[in-house]
């Protein structure tokens, strides 16, 4: 396949470098042939226009990758929507408009796949965009993303950019957050059952039923699909990013329990929310340009336990 766009000898601008998915993409980046550029929160507040336009101008970027957002699980939304939705607006309307002034040859912008309706047909194709109403614990995010897919396909429209994007499903890896009330399912699975595990407790409590199904994905899996798509896909349907491999929040709970060496009972807490039924990506696309390289769940979640003692150890 003949790459649509060359990284190698290009600066690429990786927006949100400190977060999972940043820090993510500066080490794939790193071994390649291209200069990374990242913004410090010290040196450029991305909700600030004229300190992004600035600052795009200033370093001129051949691309940009836009992973930076505020993120967060059903708990964080449904307690911040504002700063949910305001700040991601901005972030992303400031870096994609900041993009186009300073000619940026390519720019790739990741949304999540909360940005399909609650009830879309499964596995979620890119068509079911805008078909219905959205999960309500996580709207905002999913408001401000779709804004962002939906300007990204505007500059392509009206100014020819080649600004594309992608919508991974959940994710899990090195760098993630385990606080209890502001994390996604995963990772709090991991620290929960690792305590329960240091504490020697008798059983674990999950949120919810337990029974909505879900996709994960590792973050550098994420990372090497996005440097893919920078490289081979110019468009403007935005790509399913996903491993295709879906369980239930009970069948990942005894998984998170086997990895970690949890050997209590699961209760779950019913008067917690559960979220969407059901989230399962469509790769079709993905995979018919080329990228199907996502690693078995099992051997992730050994990988990401490794990596949360790590960090609790440091």
């Amino acid at each position: 396949m003949n790459p649509v766009f060359q990284i190698e000898g290009k600066r690429i601008w990786v927006a949100g470098h400190r977060g999972m998915v940043g820090s993510a993409l500066v080490r794939v980046l790193s071994q390649l042939d291209c200069e990374v550029l990242t913004t410090p929160r010290s040196e450029v507040d991305l909700t600030d226009q004229a300190a992004t336009r600035r600052w795009v101008l200033d370093n001129k970027p051949d691309a940009v990758i836009v992973a930076a957002a505020r993120v967060g699980g059903i708990a964080a939304n449904s307690a911040s929507p504002v700063a949910f939705l305001y700040d991601n607006l901005m972030i992303e309307a400031n870096i994609i408009e900041a993009a186009a002034r300073a000619d940026v040859s390519k720019l790739l912008l990741l949304g999540s796949t909360c940005i399909y309706p609650r009830d879309a047909e499964q596995p979620i194709r890119e068509e079911s965009l805008l078909t219905g109403p959205l999960e309500k614990t996580n709207e905002w995010y999913a408001i401000a993303k779709i804004a962002g897919i939906k300007l990204c396909q505007a500059y392509r429209q009206e100014q020819g950019r080649d600004f594309i994007s992608a919508q991974p499903t959940n994710l899990y890896g090195p760098g993630d957050n385990y606080d209890l009330e502001t994390s996604h399912v995963l990772p709090a699975l991991i620290r929960k059952a690792h305590e329960a595990k240091v504490n020697s407790a008798e059983s674990l409590t999950i949120w919810g039923s337990g029974t909505p199904l879900r996709e994960f994905l590792h973050v550098d899996d994420l990372a090497d699909a996005v440097i893919f798509l920078l490289r081979n896909y110019s468009g403007p349907v935005p790509i399913n990013i996903g491993s295709g491999e879906e369980l239930s929040i009970a069948e990942l709970a005894r998984l998170v329990s086997k990895t970690i060496g949890f050997d209590g009972s699961l209760t779950f807490d019913t008067t917690r929310p559960d979220g969407t039924p059901r989230k399962l990506a469509d790769l079709r696309r993905l995979h018919e340009l080329g990228w199907n390289n996502a690693r078995p769940l099992m051997t992730g979640l050994k990988q990401t336990y490794q990596s949360f003692l790590n960090t609790r150890d440091n």
